[in-house]
């Protein structure tokens, strides 16, 4: 069966990203509340992308091929070389493109970058329990659920339980098309 071209690219985040992208975390606070806070400045994203500086931690955007506009982001966190060859998965869609898909194909596109191009062999998401949106898509992907973190992240004044999702390098990996977009 032949693959479908994809509707959505995967860009590294560059500071030329940074009015569009300020812009759409603001629009989409609703949507990542209280799941998430994304740089809303400027001063924010330059600050936070000084993480992407010495290759632990890569950023990306999603971007719908036909518009040009960002549909999402995705980070590939904590990137560990050696005998673990890991990494944590951060990711939220855009209020504007969100439920369309593009967030299915976008991760797919981060998957096959982490397995190949950078040779990882475990990928992780932690996703608090209530973000059904989140679990749906790890889910289509093929993540399995190894368990709940008890307080894993400081978010929106809390210590916030976490399920773990992980991933590991398959020979041939494709996503789930039996279950539903996201």
């Amino acid at each position: 069966m032949p693959t479908m071209p994809s509707r959505v690219e995967l860009c590294p985040l560059t500071l030329a990203d940074q009015e569009e992208f300020c812009s759409l975390v603001r629009a989409s606070a609703e949507l990542h509340s209280p799941w998430m806070r994304l740089p809303r400045t400027g001063e924010e994203l330059r600050n936070w992308m000084q993480r992407f500086g010495d290759g632990t931690n890569l950023g990306f955007v999603i971007r719908v091929v036909e518009t040009g506009e960002l549909a999402g982001m995705v980070d590939i966190d904590s990137i560990i070389r050696g005998r673990y060859q890991g990494a944590s998965l951060g990711y939220a869609a855009f209020a504007p493109s969100a439920g369309q898909g593009h967030m299915t194909e976008g991760l797919t596109a981060v998957l096959r970058h982490a397995f190949g191009d950078l040779r990882l062999h475990r990928l992780e998401a932690h996703i608090q329990p209530a973000n059904k949106a989140s679990l749906a898509l790890v889910r289509r992907l093929g993540f399995r659920h190894e368990g709940i973190s008890t307080d894993y992240l400081y978010i929106d004044g809390a210590w916030r339980d976490h399920e773990r999702w992980s991933m590991t390098a398959p020979s041939t990996w494709t996503p789930d098309p039996s279950l539903p977009e996201v």
